[in-house]
């Protein structure tokens, strides 16, 4: 059996385009909000971490790989896509790389102290699910591109 990895090497160029603009969007999309790229509309009270953009551009690339997956190959037939782990990941980046006391669900469950104390340790441990997540995401879409396509009904090409 091939490894799922190996399917990325038979993408074509427009595969791996939206793998790259997919991995800069969801960088885009965490990093701005969270402040890790400064703007005059988000503040962060706590200075990032010297991890967050390590883990940051980890994700936004397994993210931009898994995008790149729903993108149909010309020979590949029209099939279920399976939809599991992806969001998840994202999200826990998401609230991994962010300030701690700047989240708002944070702060009304742990207030600004718990936050502090108890919430800024467990980010590393979030940043790591979210990538075991994405990693898994990736290698469920990956092995689907794997199994036998299901021959069409009427087609008899396929039959």
């Amino acid at each position: 059996m091939t490894a799922p990895w190996a399917v990325m090497l038979t993408w074509t160029a427009r595969r791996w385009l939206v793998a790259l603009a997919a991995a800069a969007a969801f960088a885009l999309v965490v990093a701005v909000p969270t402040d890790l790229i400064d703007t005059p509309v988000f503040g962060r009270e706590v200075p990032p971490t010297w991890w967050a953009w390590p883990s940051l551009l980890v994700s936004s690339l397994l993210g931009g790989l898994l995008v790149a997956t729903y993108v149909r190959a010309p020979t590949q037939p029209d099939r279920p896509a399976s939809r599991r782990g992806g969001w998840a990941g994202g999200l826990l980046t998401y609230f991994a790389v962010g300030c701690p006391v700047c989240n708002k669900l944070v702060l009304l469950a742990l207030g600004g102290a718990g936050a502090m104390t108890w919430f800024e340790p467990f980010q590393p441990v979030l940043q790591a699910a979210a990538v075991l997540l994405l990693l898994w995401a990736l290698r469920s879409r990956l092995l689907g591109e794997l199994s036998c396509p299901t021959p069409v009904s009427g087609d008899p090409a396929r039959a």
